[in-house]
């Protein structure tokens, strides 16, 4: 029986996806639940798996095509997949048996090591382009390194070969749907909100003893490790009860304050930037913001997050420091007014009553919407991340 393998449901607000990759071609063997095609939209990658065990009979839709929630992407034979046979071994007896391979004649010509290489990379698999100049120069193709998809050789490759120098590789891939959304966004926060960025330093030895004295045990009772992050989203969170503003977010002609905090934290993946969203964060204790955290870098890496762990949030922190950023000014996370920038952690000498001594610093910023957000709530929130950070004691105290 035929079986019509379509496009699944897709998230709320999502219209249409992108095929990325098929798994599986036309004549394979596919067993029920087994994934068949990724299909990439905006934000996450959804698999189709197979509804039945049988034949993948038919493919309608090619990778890098845009297809509609209903679309029919291909058609499976339902039946059961016999298994291959194995290969029988041959008998010393009919091996044996077998006429020996004629010897090759003392006077064939020989394969030279150059037309060994021609069938890879000879002028007839050459574009036209490279063909002709590897003509008028009187150039051996299998001397020339291809640059191009799977190793050919492109025009480019020939004229550097003539002029003697090393490869010069370039490579147009088309953007993911995920980049080009991130592309958008990106865009979108410059022309629309009026951006401006305040640092501040903090001075992180309390924040670092507290972890080396109570990781273990930290580890133990709640089962995931004590980390910086835990610390900043609990910092912030009380930063942004202080100055709700900015917590809110401009619609239209209207301010929108946000009774709650939703912290977004940004995960880097190989397929781009994402930002999943701790909702409620205010309410959330270092353990669960920990657990949080690391649930969702997993999901997000191996692309399992849902759509619905992206959407929202008031506030969004970033984590530059992890790849050795000592400074930067984060771009919003639109329609949000403000973004909270981690960096690396640096031992430099700083004075403190007096005397210099070395401490491991961080600098932080915070860019944020201009519009509805002044200079001064920005520099007190910045002082408030530092206060609480510096004493951490008052993140317990509610001080």
């Amino acid at each position: 029986m035929s079986i019509e393998i379509k496009v699944p449901n897709l998230p709320e607000s999502v219209s249409d996806a992108t095929i990325a990759k098929w798994h599986k071609k036309a004549g394979d063997s596919i067993t029920r639940d087994e994934n068949l095609v990724d299909l990439e939209t905006d934000k996450v990658v959804l698999e189709v798996p197979a509804p039945a065990t049988g034949i993948l009979k038919e493919i309608q839709q090619a990778e890098g095509e845009t297809v509609t929630e209903g679309q029919l992407l291909g058609i499976l034979e339902e039946g059961e997949v016999e298994a291959a046979p194995a290969k029988e071994e041959k008998s010393d007896k009919e091996t044996a048996s077998e006429p020996e391979a004629k010897a090759e004649p003392v006077d064939a010509p020989k394969e030279t090591a150059t037309e060994s290489k021609t069938p890879a990379t000879g002028n007839k698999d050459l574009p036209p382009a490279a063909r002709r100049l590897v003509a008028e120069n009187d150039v051996n193709a299998a001397d020339v390194e291809g640059t191009g998809r799977g190793g050919r050789v492109t025009k480019g490759d020939v004229l550097q070969h003539l002029k003697g120098g090393g490869p010069r590789p370039e490579e147009r891939v088309k953007m993911s749907r995920l980049r080009s959304r991130i592309a958008e966004r990106m865009k979108e926060a410059q022309n629309t909100a009026a951006i401006l960025t305040s640092f501040n330093e903090v001075d992180l030895s309390e924040v670092m003893a507290l972890r080396t004295r109570y990781k273990d045990a930290f580890q133990q009772k709640h089962g995931v490790k004590l980390g910086f992050m835990s610390f900043f989203v609990k910092a912030a969170c009380e930063a942004l009860h202080k100055h709700p503003v900015v917590n809110a977010s401009v619609d239209g002609d209207e301010v929108v304050y946000h009774g709650y905090q939703d912290i977004g934290i940004a995960v880097s993946t190989d397929r781009g930037l994402l930002v999943p969203v701790l909702r409620n964060a205010e309410r959330l204790g270092l353990a669960e913001i920990e657990a949080g955290i690391a649930d969702y870098a997993n999901k997000a890496r191996q692309g399992s997050i849902a759509l619905e762990d992206l959407q929202g949030g008031t506030f969004t922190i970033t984590n530059g420091g992890v790849f050795g950023s000592l400074l930067s000014t984060p771009l919003l996370n639109m329609p949000q007014s403000a973004i909270l920038g981690m960096h690396t952690i640096k031992e430099r000498p700083i004075a403190v009553n007096g005397e210099v001594v070395i401490r491991p610093m961080m600098y932080i910023a915070l860019s944020y919407d201009h519009r509805i957000i002044d200079g001064k709530d920005a520099v007190q929130f910045l002082v408030a991340i530092k206060e609480s950070l510096e004493d951490p004691a008052r993140l317990l105290l509610d001080l």
